[in-house]
């Protein structure tokens, strides 16, 4: 009997879908800890986001999807609980429209809409932090991350290569970092961010580069907090690793068009 994971195909609302159910134990954390004020906010994000892709879907004649689902998951566990809800209303709507729907909607862009959105949330309303570091949400998120890498909707190498680089930049500071320090700042945000498979790199090579260099930034704009890595510092070296991750793949294209060039020549010779 063949197995109906034979002909399965991941699409656009797979994904969504995956990655809603991979965040729900992290949701579920926070909002034990933080209280019922998180479904406030996970209310409003969800009803501007799909409110935004219906108008698209209208304009494009589409029908209207729910991609906006996990953007809504990403506000509601990272943003604060002590914001107005128009604040949350105003950063989805710019970061979903912009991150998402003006490329054509979810798989067309480059940019994680969650991380958009959190971006212009911080940039738009000075004094906004991100909610901080907690152990419990860092565990919960485990869950998913196994999840996400066993199906391979977060790249392995790219998970690899941003824990190592913020655990060696760490070693060589002298301020290594550990799980309480970092907890969910630094979990949640490698799988459920920079391992996104719109934001990074495509190719295996370019996994391990955009990773790396997620992890570097991360260390780096976290340097001036010590040891604790903020969760601004994660959002914020993700949105500039994902705006350098299709150069990484270019480049990575690029070599490897030259060496079979050159072995090609050097056969013929």
């Amino acid at each position: 009997m063949t197995s109906p994971l034979v002909n399965f195909r991941w699409t656009p609302a797979n994904v969504s879908v995956t990655q809603a159910t991979a965040m729900l134990p992290v949701l579920i954390a926070v909002w034990a800890t933080h209280g019922p004020a998180v479904l406030a906010t996970l209310t409003v994000a969800l009803v501007a986001a799909l409110a935004w892709e219906g108008v698209f879907a209208l304009i494009r004649h589409r029908p209207v999807t729910a991609h906006g689902l996990t953007t809504a998951l990403i506000v509601a566990i990272m943003a604060p609980v002590s914001l107005p809800l128009w604040q949350i209303a105003v950063a989805v709507s710019l970061g979903f429209v912009l991150g998402e729907l003006i490329f054509g909607g979810r798989g067309f862009g480059f940019l994680n809409a969650g991380v958009a959105t959190l971006a212009f949330l911080v940039f738009s309303f000075p004094g906004v932090a991100l909610l901080p570091a907690d152990l419990w949400v860092a565990a919960a998120a485990v869950p998913g991350a196994v999840l996400l890498l066993a199906v391979g909707l977060a790249p392995w190498r790219t998970f690899v290569a941003a824990i190592l680089m913020v655990a060696a930049v760490g070693l060589l500071s002298g301020t290594p970092v550990t799980l309480t320090d970092t907890g969910a700042a630094v979990l949640f945000g490698v799988v459920f961010l920079a391992c996104d498979p719109v934001g990074g790199a495509a190719t295996r090579a370019g996994h391990w580069l955009y990773g790396a260099l997620v992890g570097g930034l991360i260390a780096l704009f976290a340097a001036d907090t010590g040891p604790a890595i903020s969760a601004n510092a994660v959002v914020f070296a993700v949105l500039l690793a994902s705006i350098f991750a299709p150069l990484l793949d270019y480049l990575v294209v690029e070599v490897n068009v030259r060496r079979r060039r050159n072995r090609a020549g050097r056969a013929n010779g």
